[in-house]
């Protein structure tokens, strides 16, 4: 049996010393064939991709063992949300592979305990892993909405986000002036002691290079997150897309919704659109009968992506 230790590295590496501690005082750092394996997941993954679609998560499936088990330093490195929970439980526990968190809420639960006889997640397991993921869930939402909010009041205060100019706002247009003058990027670089690169930026639009077609080229598409019905989902799955279309389905986030589900895809408008095309066939044709419950998902989808602006 072996001890499979899954890290996920945050992109700004604050928490990660605080996770590798918790693993390594668990004292299962030992070396070792396979008596211990580490997976680090990259740190350019989205954590909005499913747990079970991350290239490192997979990998780690398809090295364990029945009787091995999976530590993770904290429930919500691995997870995003309750539906993710479980998921992961039901692949693990179909794998034989049993899951320790020595960190945080869910390190005081038993999630393997399951029903003697259907061998479903006990009812109370299952309620407390939903409380608990809700919990998390609404922890997130409200550091991201102080987030904008933060950001909004900064920005109506005047201050601009990003890094700032090399060039001070004070010195733009003694820098403009004297390059129209004819003083040279190099000799304004060693006046103001900055770089060629970061006068260059000052003086962009007055290079000889620079054309009216770079001032009047319009911004690229910015991906769009809409929920997908799940009866577009399931059919859009069997049919032949481009590779860019599979990819946004493939990445798409699973949100339960009662006995259904919506598939939350993100994308750029003109992917869905070409989507939304792929299911037409939804509202019915000779090869495929209308179903009312499915031309009724495709009609909302539709609407949602009709709602985006050209």
């Amino acid at each position: 049996m072996a001890n499979l230790v899954y890290k996920r590295v945050s992109t700004n590496q604050q928490s990660t010393p605080r996770q590798n501690l918790v693993l390594d005082e668990a004292g299962i750092e030992d070396p070792g064939s396979r008596t211990r394996s580490s997976f680090e997941e990259d740190p350019g993954t989205s954590s909005r991709l499913h747990p079970l679609q991350r290239p490192t998560f997979r990998e780690l499936l398809t090295y364990a063992w029945p009787g091995d088990t999976l530590h993770v330093s904290e429930m919500f490195r691995l997870v995003r949300g309750t539906g993710h929970i479980l998921d992961v439980l039901d692949v693990l526990h179909r794998d034989q592979v049993a899951l320790r968190i020595h960190d945080g809420a869910f390190s005081a639960m038993d999630l393997t305990a399951r029903h003697s006889r259907t061998g479903e997640l006990l009812s109370t397991v299952k309620f407390m892993v939903q409380t608990l993921g809700a919990a998390g869930e609404l922890q997130r939402d409200l550091q991201r909405e102080l987030t904008y909010d933060g950001l909004r009041a900064a920005e109506a205060k005047g201050s601009k986000g990003g890094r700032r100019p090399p060039v001070a706002a004070t010195k733009t247009d003694a820098v403009r002036t004297a390059y129209l003058e004819g003083r040279s990027i190099a000799a304004l670089a060693r006046e103001h002691r900055v770089s060629r690169g970061a006068i260059r930026t000052a003086v962009a639009d007055l290079l000889p290079d620079h054309t009216a077609n770079e001032e009047d080229a319009s911004a690229p598409e910015l991906p769009v997150t809409l929920d997908m019905p799940g009866n577009v989902a399931d059919y859009l799955r069997t049919t032949e897309l481009e590779p860019v279309e599979r990819a946004a389905l493939d990445q798409g986030t699973t949100v339960r919704r009662g006995q259904g589900y919506t598939l939350r895809v993100s994308a750029v408008p003109a992917v869905h659109r070409g989507l939304l095309a792929r299911c037409q066939p939804l509202d019915g044709s000779q090869d495929l009968p209308a179903v009312p419950a499915q031309r009724k998902a495709r009609r909302e989808y539709e609407n949602r992506v009709s709602a985006l602006t050209p």
